[in-house]
């Protein structure tokens, strides 16, 4: 598996985004690491190489959070891991490359209105139809995975109302949010060719979709997440994909059919989960459709996925991780009772800005 982790430059002073990508990934590079630039020049981006143990992925994305934190103070920033700045300027000053300047004149304030940040999973697939079985297999799940990572609720200098209102600002794209059920990758790249021949999406780069066939690596990406607020979190939700891959996959071989539930279904779960949170409820898609908690759900998708921890030997650390996030709270959180103390967006910002490198 692999990790990639967006994160918000934002002035140490005044707390808004600031247009230093460029200038921290220079300084990143001199520490060997490469950092990717993102769509506005406020984000940024880590890629790990390909792990194969949670434990290794704990220490690399510690040590890539670690260099980009020192890169940015370097140049004069300070590193957040927030899904939507908690405050924001009019507008996020795009990122100079041709690339990004063809998305914001096709997309417009869509564009210019960014700023938001998630976690992108890559995990292993032998080739392209076991990954649209997979992402069918995970498109009942999805919502789940969203509402524990969700980390947004505190955004233009107040509370959205929502636990990841990232998710609901990113369903503006027309090639996001959860994907269709696929009968096969001969349909999904129909489907594909469809939204570029439309002028939905400029490029393979721009599908969106929450769980989709890597059009770089041989590999399912699964891009539901907010951006974790610490490193456990992200090694959480990403073992979790891992395993869930490995079920859908053994599965796949074992000739099983995946419920074909309504898109109706799924947005609406999905707009919960995203309300909701961790410390709310969920949508029991895979049941009898009944609204029960979210920890629920999350415990019932452990269990669904247990074989698979236990043959990577990480179902003891998804539990204890699981509990202590449910005890202490997600980034979501965090972000509220910061924002309960007193009202002020500082103490949101520092809430988060500690939690980068800390657990």
């Amino acid at each position: 598996m692999g990790v990639e982790e967006e994160f918000l430059l934002i002035d140490p002073q005044c707390g808004e985004p600031i247009a230093r990508n460029k200038a921290v990934a220079a300084s990143a590079a001199e520490q060997g690491v490469d950092l990717q630039l993102e769509l506005t020049s406020c984000q940024i981006e880590t890629n790990t190489d390909v792990m194969d143990t949670s434990t290794a992925l704990r220490s690399e994305l510690t040590r890539l959070r670690r260099i980009t934190a020192e890169a940015a103070a370097a140049n004069g920033a300070r590193l957040l891991a927030a899904a939507l700045p908690p405050t924001v300027p009019h507008k996020f000053p795009v990122t100079p490359t041709a690339r990004y300047r063809r998305i914001a004149h096709r997309f417009g304030m869509i564009a210019h209105e960014q700023g938001i940040c998630g976690c992108h999973v890559h995990v292993a697939v032998p080739d392209r139809d076991a990954a649209i079985h997979v992402s069918n297999w995970l498109r009942p799940w999805l919502h789940v995975l969203l509402a524990l990572t969700a980390n947004s609720a505190i955004y233009r200098n107040t509370d959205s109302g929502y636990a990841s209102f990232r998710s609901v600002l990113w369903t503006r794209w027309p090639s996001s949010g959860p994907p269709p059920y696929f009968d096969s990758a001969a349909e999904y790249d129909a489907a594909v060719c469809l939204l570029q021949r439309a002028g939905v999406a400029l490029d393979d780069g721009m599908i969106y979709w929450d769980v989709r066939p890597s059009a770089n690596f041989p590999t399912v990406e699964v891009r539901v997440s907010d951006v974790p607020a610490t490193v456990a979190e992200t090694v959480l939700v990403a073992t979790l994909i891992r395993a869930g891959v490995m079920t859908a996959l053994r599965s796949y071989d074992e000739g099983e059919s995946v419920p074909r539930l309504a898109d109706c279904q799924i947005r609406a779960a999905h707009w919960k989960a995203a309300h909701d949170g961790l410390d709310g409820d969920g949508i029991d898609l895979l049941g009898d459709q009944s609204v029960v908690p979210v920890r629920d759900l999350l415990n019932r998708f452990v269990e669904t996925v247990r074989p698979a921890l236990v043959a990577l030997d990480d179902y003891g650390m998804v539990r204890a991780e699981l509990a202590r996030v449910v005890a202490e709270g997600n980034g979501a959180i965090r972000q509220r009772r910061a924002w309960r103390r007193r009202g002020e967006i500082a103490d949101v910002i520092n809430e988060l800005a500690a939690a980068v490198t800390g657990n």
